[in-house]
């Protein structure tokens, strides 16, 4: 009788194995759609990319009698022409360095306004707070186009068009009312019982700021980081509109001048691109985990 016990357990163990491998094929059978998706839109965005940086390291005759691709089968035919001939170019190696003049100092005055102006949204109390609030998400909705001569032609008034101050303050404003917004609703899932206890024991809003609202922020502060970044570094269209044609103008500007001064070669231009895309990629890997912290959490729970 204890050996038919004993079977019948078996049994039993042997079949609820099987519905258990089943259950979790059924699962990943039900989240292949998914999968296959992203693995689209991966593709979509890493292959013209892979694409640009082959074509950056081959000369104009080979991309012209076949696809990049081609380059991966031996023989390479990979050079650095390109690039030489890109940096050799006149006020490219400037631009770069003015591109970073020009974001590393709007990123910071971004990110420093927003980040104080979202606590006092969300800790301080003063008369029209909401109202002021409300009118700032309201910017948010302005085409930036509709205030680009209007704030050209206040620079022009203070003699600040066409230096890095102007570019520094239009980033800043055109950026601010999103940063606030964005930061305001991080900074009020915070736990009360801590800014409570710490109004208990003296600590002013300065305190309270500096020690308590900005650390426990940082996984945002970080993630905002890499998106305001990348905006004021790929930027054209302000940097163009306030710099125009000046010494401080940034690589974006520049990019669009190789088009005409070096006739449109397809080389120039990928290396060009790689060049401009290098630094953000440095930027987003060094602060990856910070983005993806930020992007999770959306409260903090005490």
């Amino acid at each position: 009788m204890s050996g038919v016990q004993v079977e019948t357990r078996r049994e039993t163990a042997r079949t609820g194995t099987a519905v258990s491998v089943l259950d979790r094929w059924g699962h990943q059978l039900q989240r292949l759609p998914l999968h296959l998706v992203i693995i689209i839109f991966i593709a979509i965005w890493i292959v013209p990319t892979i694409g640009l940086i082959v074509n950056s390291f081959r000369n104009v005759q080979d991309m012209s009698n076949a696809g990049w691709w081609s380059a991966l089968f031996p023989p390479h035919g990979f050079s650095l022409d390109s690039y030489n001939q890109v940096l050799q170019t006149e006020n490219v190696a400037t631009s770069i360095f003015n591109s970073v003049l020009i974001t590393v100092p709007a990123t910071v005055i971004q990110l420093a306004i927003a980040t104080m102006g979202a606590y006092a949204f969300a800790w301080m109390k003063f008369p029209g707070k909401d109202i002021f609030f409300i009118v700032i998400v309201g910017l948010m909705v302005v085409p930036i186009q509709m205030t680009l001569i209007p704030v050209l032609q206040l620079f022009h008034t203070f003699g600040l068009a066409g230096t890095f101050i102007a570019v520094w303050l239009a980033h800043s404003g055109y950026g601010l009312p999103f940063e606030v917004f964005l930061l305001r609703n991080y900074l009020g899932g915070l736990p009360r019982e801590i800014f409570e206890s710490a109004e208990m024991d003296g600590a002013g809003h300065a305190v309270r700021f500096l020690r308590i609202a900005v650390p426990m922020t940082i996984p945002a502060i970080a993630s905002l980081t890499i998106f305001v970044f990348l905006g004021v570094w790929n930027d054209l269209l302000v940097s163009l509109t306030f710099l125009g044609s000046s010494p401080n103008r940034p690589f974006t500007v520049v990019i669009t001048q190789l088009v005409t001064s070096l006739g449109g070669g397809w080389q120039f231009l990928t290396a060009a691109a790689v060049l401009q895309m290098s630094l953000p990629l440095a930027v987003f890997i060094f602060l990856q985990r910070y983005f993806v912290r930020g992007i999770t959490s959306g409260s903090v729970k005490g």
